[in-house]
């Protein structure tokens, strides 16, 4: 896959261009319907297969205190995307200029001039140009205006909802990894370098890789997960902390530590990947270390327990 920053370095293919258009934050179920049927539609007419991202997400550059911490970062959005079969990614910062755009411009200079579609793919709540004006029937009228197609995918719903990116952040919020799964079709995941910290793993027995995470990325809740790591192509496994180390720390920013199961290296500055596959238990504050090592202990042999149940079927 191709991935290009800013439509200014695109250059328009001889192949008819089909392209998706939205943000994907997840690339969850209802992404993946549009992505498959725009891909399908591409391959079956020699086409190229298109998706056409602004970055970064408006809403942060529009009302940025009312931004959600997205699911994914770009190069994971793209990872995801290339994997269904994407030709080219097309990522466009946003800005004030372009808000400004009225739906008639932004079809006119950025889907007719600069990309020459022939066939646009959009979600049922698809929104553009000033304030959003822009619907996916306006999208419709504006492609029988100027000629090419519009396919506007209806929502996927899972126990009878809607998959959407902000139902996902909410199942996060509660810790709630197997529903988020669900949605999304895959373990969610977040990727961070290692970094040093405290060495208080170490000091007790049970070595943690401290990952920092992109800012404005979304984390499940605080408590202890099983999760798969992968780190340098290898699949390990890993129970993992999210909290604020409540037995030390009266006060401390929220951290993210993965104790990798039977694994012992130097890996500072390593880049870590995680995929939560289940929720353990709740953060908790210790009485002292002892307490604390006996619960370490039993966290991992949980972990343990549920990533064997499904390590056969888990790819990256």
């Amino acid at each position: 896959m191709q991935v290009i920053r800013e439509i200014d370095n695109f250059t328009k293919t001889t192949e008819p261009m089909y392209v998706a258009l939205g943000n994907f934050d997840g690339v969850h179920k209802g992404h993946q319907q549009l992505i498959n049927n725009l891909v399908e539609k591409a391959k079956s007419n020699n086409g190229v297969a298109a998706a056409f991202i602004f970055e970064p997400h408006p809403i942060q550059v529009l009302n940025p205190a009312k931004a959600p911490d997205l699911l994914n970062t770009a190069d994971i959005k793209a990872e995801l995307l290339e994997k269904m079969g994407i030709d080219i990614l097309i990522y466009n910062t946003f800005g004030r200029e372009i808000s400004q755009c009225s739906p008639e411009q932004f079809v006119q200079e950025f889907l007719i001039r600069r990309l020459a579609i022939q066939e646009v793919f959009v979600g049922f709540n698809y929104s553009f140009g000033h304030k959003g004006a822009g619907t996916p029937e306006s999208l419709k009228e504006f492609g029988q205006k100027y000629g090419f197609g519009v396919n506007i995918i209806p929502s996927v719903e899972v126990d009878q909802a809607a998959v959407s990116s902000t139902r996902i952040r909410k199942m996060l919020d509660a810790g709630d990894i197997k529903k988020a799964c669900a949605l999304l079709g895959y373990y969610p995941l977040l990727e961070g370098t290692i970094i040093e910290e405290e060495h208080r793993g170490t000091a007790i027995g049970f070595p943690t890789a401290n990952l920092k995470v992109e800012t404005g990325i979304q984390k499940p809740a605080q408590g202890v997960y099983a999760a798969f790591a992968s780190l340098n192509g290898e699949k390990l496994m890993a129970v993992v902390n999210i909290g604020r180390k409540p037995t030390f720390h009266e006060e401390y920013p929220v951290s993210i530590e993965a104790h990798i199961i039977d694994f012992n290296q130097n890996i500072y500055g390593k880049r870590l990947r995680l995929h939560f596959v289940d929720k353990i238990r709740d953060e908790m504050k210790f009485t002292g270390i002892e307490e604390l090592v006996k619960q370490i202990s039993k966290d991992r042999t949980a972990a343990h327990k549920i990533l064997l149940e499904c390590a056969d079927s888990f790819t990256f």
